[in-house]
């Protein structure tokens, strides 16, 4: 293919992949009711009772600040659903450039990519916001007759979705540690030897990195190093299998 045909290859593919994800974001904006409700969950069981601070809500500050939320949810959704669709014309723009046995991993990656993604997500909605709500919640002081202030937490929409997808698109993409290092590990640029031996490293830059995503809490930091240090596990076994075992270390 000359260099224009590549430009057009690209064009269309981005294209398509723009498609999907409105495609994507469309079916989310019909769900968002669902979805809001989804991503509220780790904070309603969170929510400190103990504290007498009434039933777990959230509040939005204007009028269009709901609106403006739903169309976060439905744009972070899209994206999501769209992401089969947009790992495979990856794949389809680069697979001309592979040999055979390399094209044969075409819905392996699509599928373990997706898995990991939603793996990752899963798990830090499951475990580590809850964990993270718990604890900056709970720095509120109990409420009190005797000077009659209370502090109380007022969460408002926005900053919960912000905060909650910014945490979810983290863990979905830091799940994505092995198939990164399948990338590389089948372009001979890394194997299982180098990996080994910046393992002791990674394990620092492991908590540099959570301690950089999540709220400033030792649980949530730690739920979300030691899985990334477990995946870095895999990464390992992953570049043994696949990759090239004659590279100089």
């Amino acid at each position: 293919m000359t260099l224009w045909e590549h430009l057009e290859e690209l064009r269309s593919r981005l294209v398509r992949a723009i498609l999907s994800f409105l495609v994507g974001g469309v079916v989310a904006w019909i769900f968002k009711d669902e979805l809001l409700k989804w991503l509220l969950i780790p904070f309603a069981e969170a929510w400190p009772k103990e504290l007498n601070l009434g039933d777990p809500a959230i509040h939005f500050e204007s009028p269009a600040a709901l609106f403006l939320a739903y169309i976060r949810i439905a744009a972070i959704s899209g994206l999501v659903f769209a992401m089969p669709f947009i790992l495979y014309q990856i794949w389809a723009f680069v697979a001309p450039g592979l040999y055979s046995r390399e094209k044969k991993f075409a819905a392996p990656f699509v599928i373990s990519s997706c898995a990991l993604f939603a793996g990752g997500g899963w798990f830090g909605w499951k475990f580590a916001f809850p964990a993270a709500f718990k604890f900056l919640l709970e720095l509120a002081p109990p409420a009190t007759a005797e000077h009659g202030i209370k502090v109380e937490p007022t969460v408002m929409i926005g900053s919960y979705l912000e905060f909650v997808t910014h945490m979810l698109l983290a863990f979905g993409f830091m799940s994505q540690l092995p198939i990164l290092v399948l990338f590389l590990s089948i372009a001979g640029i890394v194997n299982h030897r180098h990996l080994i031996k910046f393992f002791r490293y990674f394990i620092v830059l492991a908590f540099v990195i959570s301690a950089i995503i999540t709220p400033p809490d030792p649980l949530s930091q730690l739920l979300l190093a030691v899985p990334l240090i477990g995946l870095y596990g895999v990464s390992i076994l992953v570049a043994y299998f696949f990759g090239k075992k004659d590279l100089a270390v």
